[in-house]
């Protein structure tokens, strides 16, 4: 799996509008047949910064994601709303997806 985590921090006056402006971008990527998840938080130390975290089940997925016309587009727009050039970890690791946490189970 080639999993991804990139931290955007927008302009402040673009901050209200990064989830509505990435839904296409977001809708076409889990639309994707290789990909496992892509999720949006917001940085709770920053609230102009939203992390994105994604995985693909292969480097192929990936480099079809990365060829895409929705990947394409977003890349086109996000240069006039970020403030900084965004953070990003990619790596290839075992597995397809989120292992369940061996330290902490719900108590009954």
């Amino acid at each position: 799996m080639i999993f991804i985590a990139v931290r955007f921090t927008v302009r402040p006056e673009y901050r209200d509008q990064w989830l509505d402006r990435v839904a296409d971008f977001t809708a076409g990527t889990r639309a994707e047949p290789g990909n496992l998840f892509f999720e949006w938080s917001v940085d709770t130390a920053d609230p102009n910064r939203f992390v994105l975290l994604e995985a693909f089940a292969s480097p192929e997925a990936g480099a079809e994601h990365v060829g895409s016309a929705h990947f394409k587009a977003a890349m086109s727009w996000m240069p006039d709303v970020v403030a900084d050039t965004p953070d990003i970890i990619n790596v290839q690791t075992e597995g397809q997806g989120w292992s369940s946490m061996a330290e902490i189970t719900p108590r009954h």
